[in-house]
């Protein structure tokens, strides 16, 4: 079904001040954004128009409740100038599903595809060619209507903006496994992509950083026995021959590159657990010579290797190897995203 959107067009585009040779992570946004609403029980005016500040009351629920749930996506440019996504009815069935647990109102799919897909015809300038660049998208929904009682919002507003953006992580990456924050806990909203959720990681990870890793490694919230993930990113460790990630559950997020590593793994010989993996396990894999690799999945980073990890004041450092599972199964998926390759799989959506 075709939606009626409305385009309001920017009449001076900054595109000529962007140096698309240098492009930092989800610095620069392009001109224009998607914006529609919830109101009385309707989503209603569909419309891309100019990047532009929100004006909101301070009485707007947001501010106060905190119902704001989000995407990650991309769309690449192939050498021919074709444009396309990657999997994004599962990232719109990933946003309904947090909007479920945040008491939000679903979006249609339809509506959700083809304000991407539009967005992306009227910015198609922004788009880099470059390799390992890419359009980020960001679809988000957040409570809009003014109130101070602690209750769901009676209206909410869902926008998509869009960044060009360079390489998330650009050199393999230092971890603290962490023994005493939890991301999440059980019943809570950790598989949700919640504003608060990413806001709650802050504290803990800044107090990694100062000792000198880029992220922490979420462990379970009672014992902290268990790996679960890296920072923002589900986690893969190669211990000998096997590739291992933690099982999805209340607490862990739904990834959908951790999805797509999973099958081309499997189609690949690459064998595959999917299960509980404790701190202990990887230590004494470490210490055996057994660990060979460990790295995070997500969309902005795509697969970003970890060169060592730390837990309780001793360094773990991983081997230099070649031919490693990351970057295999990065070059897979990559291709796809870029239409280098055959997508077997139809997760290559063309704008």
């Amino acid at each position: 079904m075709a939606i009626d959107i409305k385009i309001q067009a920017i009449k001076n585009s900054k595109i000529g001040t962007v140096d698309f040779n240098n492009l930092s992570f989800g610095k620069v946004f392009s001109d224009h954004v998607f914006q529609c609403d919830f109101i009385n029980g309707n989503w209603q005016n569909p419309t891309i128009k100019p990047n532009e500040p929100i004006l909101l009351n301070p009485a707007a629920k947001i501010f106060h409740y905190g119902q704001s749930i989000f995407e990650g996506m991309k769309a690449y440019k192939d050498e021919s100038g074709n444009v396309f996504l990657f999997r994004p009815s599962e990232n719109c069935r990933r946003l309904n599903i947090s909007a479920n647990r945040l008491m939000m109102p679903e979006i249609p799919e339809e509506l959700f595809i083809q304000g991407i897909e539009n967005l992306l015809k009227i910015d198609n300038d922004w788009i880099p060619s470059a390799d390992g660049s890419s359009l980020y998208i960001r679809p988000f929904m957040f409570a809009s209507s003014d109130g101070l009682r602690a209750s769901p919002s009676d209206s909410y507003t869902f926008i998509i903006t869009t960044a060009p953006s360079g390489a998330y992580f650009s050199e393999k990456i230092k971890v603290l496994i962490e023994e005493k924050y939890a991301r999440a806990a059980n019943g809570g909203v950790g598989y949700a992509k919640a504003g608060g959720n990413y806001a709650a990681q802050f504290y803990p990870t800044q107090l990694a950083i100062e000792k000198g890793y880029d992220q922490v490694i979420w462990t379970n919230d009672n014992s902290h026995e268990f790996i679960e993930e890296a920072g923002a990113m589900n986690i893969f460790i190669r211990i000998g021959d096997v590739l291992i990630t933690s099982p999805t559950n209340d607490r862990i997020l739904d990834g959908i590159t951790r999805k797509s590593i999973l099958q081309i793994a499997q189609d690949n010989n690459i064998y595959v657990e999917v299960r509980k993996i404790s701190v202990n396990e990887v230590i004494q894999a470490a210490k055996q010579g057994h660990l060979k690799e460990m790295f995070g999945s997500g969309t902005a980073a795509v697969i970003s290797p970890i060169s060592s990890f730390g837990y309780q004041g001793t360094e773990y450092e991983l081997p230099e190897i070649f031919e490693t599972y990351a970057s295999f199964l990065k070059k897979k998926i990559t291709d796809i995203q870029t239409n280098k390759s055959k997508d077997p799989y139809g997760w290559r959506v063309k704008v």
